[in-house]
């Protein structure tokens, strides 16, 4: 059999692939939603250039396995990057266990490489072993957490992020996250696109969005974006940043963000935020392992800044896919 990367529109995406993800993805929304939000999302400014939705075609033209690939910046030691994530793989149950999905991601890779892209990254819930054999290395993948009465507490004016406070807090967060020499960047559509998932995502969790900010003397000096779950007792923190005015305000925001919960947990954060929290309990993480695939010189270097023994992770949760 003869197979071809097919690249599909948002409504071909939509009706010949979300019925069978829906009770894989959808995280409790209706069918409906969860239709109209992936859409949405293709449709935005980061989506329509930067977002792309893909088939295995055989010889009769059927979808036997998909995926969805976002592209993103990255630099490594001041070197611009360009890397493709990889996310919602998915093979119809009647189709699994004959390589379709191996044939599809080595298609992807090798357009990819011929495209200029430097590496491709994914998040392995399960089976790490499958990438791995795609060419995918994995990386350290841990969570932490902490109990919210071991950070230091200090009153300071707490306020809830509001909409016209985004732009302050891509400021406040690439103050932080600029110092790093390895990282993936964010422009002003991602940004949009990352507030507009999350917002879809989490209307239907359980929990609710606490995302708090310390405003300074020349705008936000400190934010933390993250969920109250009270059924967990956890504040789970996605993200954090600050100018270097505002760091010692992000253990205070903590705390009033998990406020009667007794512990804060989420992913281990990356060099330079990761010295803002204390010791606590870290563990590596059975789902959401991140893994790299080298297509580059210059993805082989980002590649092994990624994999340098370090008592932080590389990226935040708002980066998985």
């Amino acid at each position: 059999m003869s197979f071809e990367l097919r690249e599909m529109n948002a409504e071909e995406y939509a009706a010949r692939v979300l019925p069978h993800t829906h009770a894989l993805w959808a995280a409790g929304r209706p069918m409906d939603a969860y239709v109209s939000q992936t859409s949405s999302l293709a449709q935005s400014a980061y989506g329509r250039k930067s977002y792309r939705t893909f088939s295995l075609a055989g010889d009769a033209g059927s979808d036997l396995a998909s995926f969805k690939r976002y592209e993103r910046a990255a630099i490594a030691e001041g070197i611009p990057l360009r890397a493709i994530g990889i996310g919602a793989v998915f093979t119809p149950e009647d189709r699994r266990k004959c390589g379709y999905a191996s044939a599809m991601l080595g298609l992807a890779l090798d357009r990819a490489k011929n495209e200029g892209f430097d590496f491709a990254y994914l998040f392995s819930d399960i089976h790490p072993q499958f990438y791995k054999e795609l060419g995918f290395r994995e990386l350290p993948s841990r969570a932490i957490s902490l109990r919210a009465d071991a950070l230091a507490y200090t009153r300071v004016a707490v306020e809830p992020i509001g909409e016209r406070d985004w732009s302050g807090v891509r400021k406040c967060f690439e103050t932080m996250d600029g110092t790093r020499e390895w990282r993936f960047l964010r422009s002003p559509s991602l940004w949009e696109w990352l507030r507009l998932r999350r917002s879809a995502q989490g209307a239907f969790e359980d929990g609710h969005f606490a995302d708090l900010l310390v405003r300074g003397n020349r705008g936000i000096a400190a934010y933390v974006l993250g969920r109250r779950e009270p059924a967990r007792d956890a504040y789970v923190l996605e993200e954090f940043g600050c100018t270097d005015a505002g760091s010692d305000l992000i253990p205070a925001l903590l705390r009033s963000a998990a406020a009667d919960l007794r512990r804060i947990a989420g992913w281990l954060p990356p060099d330079g935020a990761r010295r803002l929290l204390p010791r606590g309990s870290v563990r590596r993480r059975a789902d959401a392992i991140w893994m790299i695939a080298p297509l580059s010189a210059n993805g082989t270097r980002f590649l092994g800044r990624a994999q340098a023994a370090s008592p932080a992770d590389g990226v935040w949760p708002l980066d998985h896919i």
